[in-house]
């Protein structure tokens, strides 16, 4: 693999002055995962600030008087012409200036250069954001609890707020500016109505207020019928005058509050959350009604498309079916969030065909940092590039914002596994610059990570973060499979489901269909015909089976089982193949991992290499039951060459981890399920 060229040596000088983590440690020289990817190091830089001085460059000035190391760094404010955000830096590496058009770009520009100090990279650089907006979402419940999330409860503290902050907000929001993330949507896309009410909105501001400096501006994702639930109206119809007035008087009391608030999120129509077409309106008369209330304030309305029926054939084409027709009718500050690919944050989805479409609608994608379908927080994936794949097939182009579901908690390491820092890193990293190679970040990750104390380590970390995701395809599901998971929590595999009332789509038969003559979902024009969403390019390469890349073939085809690739195996033989490579991958990542004893904090390398153990075993889990349940089906045995499964089939049908949407399995529970 071609390494990102970082000067390594350079990092060790800087490991050493910060002493591992710097303070904070919970051990002698040693790391508890806090620290995040932030400067530890004491510095000693003379900061001359502006003329003007705003509470963001206060925050600025003291983090280069704490952490650089540069004799002189100079700040300077040059109103005129260019994107929020966007710097220079100019100097020699012993002295320095940072020059932007707003204090939020000097901001970023100081933690730019106390990123290249750690890189031992000249300073010297201009840079903008190529996105709008950088928002994470997070899917925190009032009660605590955390939709999909695995790094323990929500950060946000309602019932103290507002008058208890916790220091924690402080620190998420120096996280998120020092990549360059720039909105926070609080709470959960099924969103409690709660969260509008006056008690609430003082709680939200209180976090505001704690978020500003750093440029963090907040969001709040909305109940559809919110006008029912806290103030008895009859009836939530945006064509409604009295909802209309509402919704108005609504947005007035929120900027009041918090005059730089950022907009609503709103799920609506979907899994059973209200919306527009409960009243016979469109998602488009939905989401006007709103724009209309927030527009005079300088609000957003994100209105998700993620939407899809129980009557159509293809859960796949929902979203285009029902947005597409839409085009052109949204109002300038509405703006369509669409996931990545077009079912859901599968470890390999082709491109949502939405993102495509509607030329005359704002569109943003929405990826998903958390991992609910990739191991949650037991398995190493680094996720940079997943998201690739997806912005290489759009182009690297402007866009007006961007989301990601966030993987934060109050976990004292933030993530729940500690490498997953890196996906909440990357994450900000490419809504800046969507032209950024994985390998770069990988690499800035890895050189930063405060739980290094031995440079000799970054090359092996940020190797095994860029073949971590591939192996996860691998062991879970190859060649374009998806949704095969376990019904409910998404962790474990589970093909053969059957849940007595449960939606077709909610079931892994519905995704793999596999039967004695082969296996695939045919999306082809003789099939669904989804591939007749794509852009013509697209559509011609998804829809001929001997062109289709390997990696979607059964995505957009059922094939039989003798269908020879290119390569020369038949798709069953090179099943085989990917499901051993990935227990491989998966052991192989391990082992990397136990060569680095020695040169990572040890609190943090046990708690890694107990998840690489998971991982290890979770991979032989994938493997044997995905690979015995189709040779069951197909009637064939393992390739030639295939490792011979360790598990039977009947023993891990009986598998049940009986965990929670909130929760993620323990090591000590898959120790206990997967036995012989």
């Amino acid at each position: 693999m071609k390494k990102t060229v970082f000067a390594y040596a350079v990092l060790g000088l800087a490991v050493a002055a910060a002493g591992g983590c710097g303070k904070g440690s919970v051990e002698a020289g040693g790391c508890d995962g806090s620290e995040l990817w932030l400067p530890q190091a004491e510095g000693k830089a003379c900061v001359i600030p502006p003329d003007s001085i705003t509470p963001t460059i206060e925050v600025c000035v003291d983090e280069l008087r704490r952490h650089s190391l540069l004799d002189t760094v100079s700040l300077a404010l040059i109103p005129g012409e260019g994107k929020p955000g966007a710097y220079r830096i100019e100097g020699d590496g012993v002295v320095c200036g940072i020059t932007a058009n707003t204090d939020i770009g000097l901001l970023y520009g100081a933690y730019e250069l106390l990123r290249r100090e750690r890189m031992g990279e000249n300073p010297a650089c201009s840079s903008a954001p190529a996105i709008e907006r950088r928002i994470l979402n997070h899917w925190d419940n009032l009660d605590g609890t955390i939709e999909r999330g695995y790094a323990g409860h929500s950060l946000w503290q309602w019932d103290s707020l507002p008058d208890v902050r916790s220091g924690r907000y402080e620190q998420y929001a120096r996280a998120c500016a020092s990549v360059g993330i720039n909105g926070t949507v609080l709470n959960n896309v099924n969103a409690s109505a709660r969260i509008l009410s006056g008690e609430y909105l003082r709680k939200v501001a209180a976090l505001a207020d704690a978020f500003r400096p750093y440029g963090l501006k907040v969001y709040l994702s909305v109940n559809f019928a919110s006008p029912m639930l806290l103030d008895s109206l009859d009836t939530a119809d945006p064509l409604n005058p009295g909802v209309r007035d509402w919704w108005r008087a609504k947005a007035d009391e929120i900027y009041s509050l918090m005059p730089d608030f950022g907009g609503f999120l709103v799920k609506a129509n979907s899994e059973g959350q209200p919306g527009p077409c409960d009243y016979g309106r469109s998602h488009a008369q939905g989401a006007n009604m709103l724009a209309e209330a927030l527009a005079p304030h300088g609000g957003l309305v994100m209105w998700r498309a993620f939407v899809y029926s129980p009557d159509d054939a293809d859960r796949a084409k929902q979203a285009y079916n029902e947005f597409q027709p839409l085009d052109g009718q949204f109002a300038d500050n509405v703006i369509i969030q669409i996931k990545n690919g077009p079912v859901d944050f599968q470890p390999r989805e082709p491109l949502s065909p939405l993102l495509a479409a509607m030329s005359r609608t704002k569109k943003m994608i929405e990826f998903q940092i958390t991992q609910e379908y990739l191991g949650h927080s037991n398995h190493l994936a680094f996720l940079a590039p997943m998201w690739r794949e997806t912005l290489d097939v759009l182009g690297v182009e402007q866009a007006p914002a961007v989301a990601g579901v966030a993987n934060i908690g109050d976990d004292t390491n933030w993530t729940g596994h500690p490498m997953a820092q890196a996906n909440w890193y990357a994450f900000g990293r490419l809504a800046w610059d969507p032209s950024l190679s994985s390998e770069r970040i990988a690499g800035e990750w890895a050189a930063q990570w405060p739980a290094v104390t031995d440079a000799s380590a970054v090359p092996v970390i940020e190797d095994m973060l860029m073949r971590s995701r591939e192996a996860v395809v691998d062991y879970m599901m190859p060649m374009g499979l998806h949704h095969i998971f376990a019904f409910g929590h998404h962790y474990g595999p589970e093909p053969w489901c059957e849940v007595e009332g449960a939606r077709p789509d909610w079931l892994p038969k519905y995704y793999h269909r596999a039967d004695s003559a082969g296996i695939g979902f045919d999306r082809t024009m003789v099939g669904s015909g989804a591939t007749g969403q794509y852009p013509e390019a697209l559509a011609r390469i998804y829809d001929d089976v001997d062109k289709c890349p390997e990696e979607y073939l059964l995505w957009f085809h059922h094939v039989p089982w003798s269908h020879r690739l290119a390569g020369g195996k038949t798709v069953w033989e090179s099943m085989c193949a990917h499901y051993d490579r990935g227990v491989s991958e998966a052991d192989s990542l391990s082992a990397a991992w136990e060569s680095l004893a020695g040169k990572i904090s040890p609190s943090i390398y046990a708690d890694v290499s107990e998840r690489l153990g998971v991982q290890s075993r979770d991979a032989r889990w994938w493997h044997d039951a995905c690979l015995l349940y189709f040779s069951e089906i197909n009637g064939l045995p393992f390739a030639q060459g295939t490792m011979p499964a360790e598990y039977s089939l009947d023993s891990l049908k009986a598998v049940s981890l009986g965990i929670t949407n909130y929760e993620c399995p323990t090591a000590s529970l898959l120790r206990r399920k997967l036995c012989r």
